[in-house]
């Protein structure tokens, strides 16, 4: 769960520092007042798009910083960690962090170690689940649908992606393959002179591995000859001759090894300085021998640096190491072999091509099988949700076709399919509202008040199936009123039974749910604008639902009302819980 999150110069929010709770928390207060702009924190710490409108006018740069709380070792996020690299403690404590620069840059970590936008975004994804209206539109784009069905069963499908997609990767890149080489014979004439000449300009060179890195570190010996000889000399001669430093050592061991002789304490004193003093005496030599070998050769360092030189040219053009060269030259090798025996190459590739595509095809199926399952079960699971928000004569079911393929490559029973990145299937999620009528897509049926119950049905389903361990639902709850808006309350608060919930509500029946009401206001102080957030009591709980009831005034009426909306949802929670 989030446990606190803390926001500094971020749109009109100075600083804040939010600790939420266990359970349902509810964002509410005027609009304008800075609500969305928290969610929009929680985005962008979790890995959303973010850009240099966040920070606030005047400051240099935004910074976001969330405490999550993940006690169950066997949660995706420790995967997600190990995958990463990122040590998650015994205490399942994450802490995400990101600041935005006045410029636009991102600096993200996890944990205290920097990472990227996506692998960020990785963990995010792990942590919360954030539905916003415009995730509900989403419903009315069936290329979504199937990804939404696939979070039901989402472990097993995710499991079985895990088989098919580097099948299906290998499966793309020999159909890229075979089709370059049945292209015209111009193409592939110019394609393998290229390669060619490439080749021969790199055997020319008689690159050897590792030999950019030698040449360097010699070339800095011979430009740093004087300071080298210079250095070594100054020790060598620091220690050695008349009056030096091996001669007081000398005389110093002369003394220990006579008194030595009449205090037994001295003797391990007197072995210990003997051994150091051989080694002094050994460096001394040593140090006499590389002077010795010191040579300063101009034509060698001309040689270095013409080497480079031309080591550099064809990393510009081949690779940024000699190591990446050689590599390249064996990978354009295989690629004229190929080429000039593009029959042979051809055939090989369509053996291949069918191998790997029987190979995917079994897994496309496996996916296809588990998603008429979970569809199956989806269905079901739906309607029982859908009653319990007055939606109890709607009709859902998901439909799942066969893409049809435009060539026999793939095969499926006869017909030829066509395969994707999640298989063979176009999903369609279709709704009757009115009994008698046929189902029809969500886009040609349902009203926004409609698909914002369809949605937190669905999401009241994924939640436990996703695991992620927090929920946040900007304003779902738009369209709605009456019996179904006390109907959402409720099937808002379920979910809260199972991960935390937060939720920015204009709805009292919501408001009146929470097990933390927290009030987001919005002051001007001299001449710039705050946002901030506070926990209200049970008192400023009905005072707060009574504005919402009225939306004007606040009048004893509207407080009584309140008040029964609290004692109502108190009551529901207690036998829900």
């Amino acid at each position: 769960m989030l446990t606190e999150l803390s926001i500094k110069d971020f749109a009109i929010i100075e600083e804040t520092t939010i600790t939420f709770k266990d359970g349902l928390t509810v964002l509410t207060g005027e609009t304008g007042a800075g609500k969305s702009i928290i969610i929009d924190a929680i985005q962008l710490l979790t890995g959303g798009r973010g850009s240099a409108e966040f920070v606030r006018h005047g400051a240099k740069k935004a910074s976001l910083e969330g405490l999550f709380t993940v006690e169950d070792r066997s949660h995706a996020v420790y995967s997600v960690g190990e995958t990463f690299g990122v040590d998650i403690d015994g205490d399942g404590m994450i802490v995400l962090s990101r600041t935005i620069s006045a410029n636009g840059k991102s600096i993200c970590r996890v944990n205290g170690h920097l990472v990227t936008l996506a692998i960020l975004k990785e963990f995010g994804k792990a942590l919360i689940d954030i539905h916003t209206q415009h995730e509900t539109q989403s419903l009315m784009d069936v290329d979504r649908h199937i990804a939404l069905l696939d979070l039901y069963n989402y472990k097993e499908m995710e499991e079985a992606k895990q088989d098919y997609s580097p099948l299906f990767d290998k499966f793309t890149t020999l159909q890229n393959r075979y089709k370059q080489l049945n292209e015209n014979e111009q193409e592939m004439a110019q394609r393998l002179d290229l390669l060619k000449f490439q080749l021969n300009e790199l055997l020319e060179a008689n690159l050897s591995p590792g030999e950019d890195e030698a040449l360097r570190e010699e070339r800095e010996r011979l430009t740093n000859y004087e300071k080298i000889f210079t250095g070594v000399n100054e020790a060598y001669q620091a220690l050695s001759g008349e009056q030096r430093a091996i001669d007081w050592l000398g005389l110093a061991l002369s003394g220990l090894e006579k008194a030595s002789e009449y205090e037994a304490t001295l003797v391990e004193k007197k072995e210990q300085f003997l051994s150091h003093f051989y080694l002094i005496e050994e460096l001394s030599i040593d140090l006499r021998n590389f002077i010795d070998s010191l040579e300063f050769n101009s034509n060698r360092l001309n040689e270095v640096e013409s080497r480079l030189n031309e080591i550099d040219r064809l990393q510009r053009k081949y690779g940024t190491t000699v190591d990446a060269m050689l590599e390249y030259a064996s990978t354009i090798e295989d690629e004229i072999d190929e080429l000039e025996d593009k029959d042979t190459s051809i055939e090989k590739l369509d053996h291949d091509l069918k191998e790997v595509g029987k190979d995917l095809l079994v897994e496309a199926k496996h996916l296809h099988d588990l998603r008429i399952q979970s569809a199956h079960d989806l269905k079901q699971v739906i309607h029982e949700e859908l009653k319990d928000l007055y939606l109890e004569k709607a009709t859902f079911d998901v439909d799942i076709a066969i893409k049809k393929g435009k060539d026999d490559t793939i095969q499926l029973d006869g017909m030829p399919v066509q395969l994707g990145e999640s298989g063979f299937d176009k999903v369609r999620f279709l709704i009757s509202t009115n009994p008698g009528e046929p189902v029809k897509d969500m886009n040609k049926v349902a009203s926004g008040g409609e698909l914002s119950r369809i949605m937190l049905a669905i999401k009241k389903i994924f939640a436990r199936h996703q695991g992620v361990t927090s929920v946040i639902f900007d304003e779902v709850d738009t369209g709605v009123s009456g019996r179904v808006a006390q109907a959402i309350a409720e099937k808002i608060f379920t979910i809260s039974v199972g991960s935390q919930v937060l939720c920015i509500t204009h709805l009292p029946q919501v408001a009146s749910m929470a097990d933390t009401h927290l009030f987001i206001e919005k002051e001007i102080k001299g001449e710039r604008t705050l946002t901030s957030v506070n926990e209200l009591t049970r008192d400023e709980r009905i005072t707060e639902i009574g504005r919402m009831v009225t939306g004007t005034e606040l009048t004893a009426t509207s407080r009584e009302h309140a008040r029964e909306l609290i004692e109502q949802a108190e009551q529901f929670k207690q036998l829900n819980k």
